[in-house]
C-alpha cells in the first residue's frame, strides 16, 4: 500500500530587518537616508564639493546664492556650500567619536553599578549625580577650558572629551536601569554558581542584553554632540579657523554681515538643524523599533 505524499508547507519568508524597519518606521527610514547622504558628503567631500573650502576669492566677496555659488560666499569670498559639505565631515567625526566614547564608558559604568551593587553602586551613582548637576554646555565649557590642547589626526581631542564627559552620566543612568532587571535573571545566578569571573558575567551575560538601550542612546547623543560642537565652535572654544565647521561659520563675520548676507547664517544653521533633526528622529524610531513595549 503506497503512502500518499504529504503536501509541502511553505513557511512565509520573514522580511529583512531593513525592510521591516522601513515599513514600521517610515520617518525613521527617511532620517536614515538623510544621515547616509551626510556621511557620503563627509567621506567624499573632496570630490563632492565644487570648490576648495579654503580658497579665497576677493572678486566674489559676499556674493549671493547663484548657479556659480549655490550657497553664496562669505566675507572672504569662500564658497559656503563647499564649506558646509566639508563641515559635515567635522561634525560627523566629532559627533560619532564623542558619542561612542561617552556612551561606551557610560554603559560600562551602568552595568558595573547594577551588577556589583552595594557601596560600588553608591559611589558610582553619587559620581553620576555630580555630573548630572551641571548642564551639558556648562560641563563641556569647564572641561574644554581645563584641559590643554591636544591634536590627534587633525582633531582636537579635548573637544571630543568635553562633549563625551557630559554624555557618560546620562547613558550610565539609563543602562543601569536596564541592567538591574537582568542582574536577577536565573542565568546570571547560574553563571555565579558556576564560578565564572565577574568580568565574564558582565561582558558575556549582561552587556549583550543592554545593547538595545545603548544603541538608542548612542544614536540620540550624536545629535547632541553635533549641536554641542557647533555651540563650542560658535563661542570660540571648539574648532578654529580655517577648518570648516558649521558652528564656526555662524560666528565672526556671519554675525557682522547677517543683514547684508543672510545666507551666511541660513545655510550653516539649516545644516545643523537638519543633522540634529535626522539623528533625533532616527534615534526615536530606533527606540520604537527595538523596544518591545512600543510594538503594536
Amino acid at each position: 500500500m503506497s503512502v500518499a505524499a504529504l503536501p509541502s508547507v511553505t513557511m512565509p519568508r520573514r522580511p529583512s530587518a531593513v525592510v521591516e524597519f522601513t515599513r514600521q518606521q517610515p520617518l525613521g527610514a527617511v532620517s536614515f537616508v538623510i544621515i547616509c547622504v551626510m556621511m557620503f558628503a563627509g567621506v567624499f567631500c573632496q570630490w563632492v564639493a565644487p570648490y576648495n573650502p579654503l580658497d579665497i576669492d576677493f572678486a566674489s566677496i559676499l556674493a549671493p546664492p547663484s548657479w556659480e555659488h549655490w550657497g553664496g560666499t562669505d566675507a572672504f569670498g569662500r564658497d559656503i556650500f563647499s564649506r558646509i559639505i566639508w563641515g559635515s565631515r567635522t561634525a560627523l567625526v566629532i559627533g560619532f567619536t564623542s558619542s561612542f566614547l561617552g556612551s561606551t564608558i557610560g554603559a560600562i559604568l551602568g552595568v558595573a553599578s547594577a551588577y556589583f551593587g552595594g557601596k560600588i553602586d553608591d559611589w558610582i551613582q553619587r559620581f553620576v549625580d555630580i555630573l548630572l548637576a551641571f548642564p551639558i554646555i556648562v560641563l563641556a565649557l569647564v572641561v574644554v577650558a581645563a584641559l590643554r590642547k591636544s591634536v590627534l589626526f587633525g582633531i582636537d581631542m579635548n573637544l571630543i572629551y568635553a562633549i563625551a564627559i557630559p554624555i557618560v552620566p546620562r547613558v550610565a543612568r539609563v543602562v543601569r536601569a536596564a541592567a538591574l532587571s537582568i542582574r536577577v535573571m536565573p542565568y546570571v545566578d547560574a553563571a555565579r554558581a558556576a564560578g565564572y569571573s565577574n568580568s565574564r558575567i558582565i561582558f558575556r551575560h549582561m552587556a549583550p542584553n543592554v545593547v538595545a538601550p545603548y544603541l538608542i542612546m548612542f544614536t540620540a547623543f550624536i545629535a547632541q554632540a553635533i549641536l554641542l560642537e557647533a555651540s563650542l565652535s560658535f563661542l570660540g572654544l571648539g574648532v578654529t579657523e580655517p577648518t570648516p565647521a558649521w558652528g564656526l561659520m555662524l560666528s565672526g563675520n556671519a554675525a557682522d554681515f547677517y543683514r547684508e548676507a543672510p545666507w551666511m547664517i541660513l545655510f550653516p544653521g539649516g545644516a545643523i538643524s537638519l543633522a540634529v533633526f535626522a539623528f533625533n528622529l532616527f534615534g526615536d524610531s530606533l527606540r520604537d523599533y527595538l523596544d518591545p513595549r512600543f510594538k503594536t
